[in-house]
């Protein structure tokens, strides 16, 4: 299998949710939509930032159908098929295959763990032989897994077993590793950063792809950002970096869970979402107060909406 290379930003998107807690698959498309018109190459849908361990097999199912179903051209579906169950995984894999996603992603188990490097790769080779014909990424996010592993070992390990590896999202902070993944086997592998709040870093070091939960609103920032830095005006690329920092810090710190408060802000400038599902909270009042003032202080708030004509969050 010929490995794609992804040139620019994906969006891990939220999973939109009614007032009664279902799943809501009519606003797929008009989401869908909106990611294209902001100019971001694909959707990581059932992930983190999507709730996917919250969510049911069927409802999984149920959703990436329709991502497929409505994402317009040019707009990649990688499907996350993450689950503590070996069974479930390969389910959701076959059927990922079946209706035409892009590619598909596995985090690490994260209950029971698997025994080292060595592990990890029989739990992703049987994983990845469930959808043989699909690109299959390794989700590397020790943070929440508690996995962790050197990954350009994983990529080494995991190459002559998995005819399909594709390549890695990788949500961590080892730069060195990140390199390492980069330019191993000569570059062949798809590295896909997912921590936006470094973007710049792993530019520099070659990074060419990037998933992320803020690429959901604010991926024009990013976008000017990834110019300045091709551009080779490393203080512009800094202002943006330090820019999209500052808005990250505003959820961060605002004290609602930050999915949660990633969430209602993406339903006040784009999409509505609704809430999330247990054992996340909503934000309360006193929270978005927070975050409001700490939006409004960090300059990006006024940044956003100049570049898309929206109103300001009531």
């Amino acid at each position: 299998m010929i490995n794609r290379k992804t040139k620019g930003l994906i969006a891990a998107p939220f999973t939109p949710f009614r007032a009664d807690g279902a799943i809501n698959l009519d606003a797929v498309e008009p989401y869908a939509q909106w990611l294209q018109r902001n100019r971001v190459v694909g959707a990581f849908i059932c992930g983190t930032t999507g709730e996917g361990p919250s969510l049911t097999l069927d409802e999984r199912r149920q959703l990436a159908e329709r991502w497929v179903a409505t994402a317009p051209s040019g707009l990649r579906v990688i499907v996350h098929v993450g689950h503590t169950s070996l069974s479930d995984c390969r389910t959701l894999a076959a059927h990922a295959e079946s209706i035409g996603a892009d590619s598909i992603a596995c985090l690490a188990p994260f209950f029971f763990k698997p025994a080292g490097v060595e592990g990890l790769v029989t739990w992703c080779e049987q994983v990845a032989g469930a959808a043989p014909k699909l690109p299959f990424y390794y989700y590397h996010l020790p943070s929440l897994t508690g996995v962790s592993i050197p990954v350009s070992e994983f990529l080494r390990l995991a190459s002559g077993r998995i005819p399909n590896l594709a390549g890695v999202k990788f949500t961590f902070e080892d730069l060195v590793d990140f390199r390492r993944c980069l330019e191993s086997e000569g570059g062949r592998f798809d590295v896909l950063f997912g921590r936006d709040e470094l973007l710049l870093s792993a530019l520099e070091l070659g990074a060419q792809g990037a998933v992320g939960s803020t690429y959901n609103y604010a991926a024009p920032v990013f976008h000017s950002l990834i110019a300045a830095q091709q551009q080779g005006d490393e203080t512009r690329a800094g202002e943006l970096q330090t820019l999209a920092v500052r808005m990250i810090d505003a959820f961060l710190e605002c004290g609602a869970q930050p999915i949660a408060a990633f969430k209602w802000f993406m339903s006040r400038v784009a999409v509505e979402c609704g809430p999330v599902r247990l054992p996340l909270i909503d934000p309360t009042s006193e929270q978005l107060a927070t975050l409001r003032t700490k939006l409004d202080s960090s300059g990006v708030w006024e940044w956003i909406t100049a570049r898309r004509g929206t109103a300001a969050v009531a």
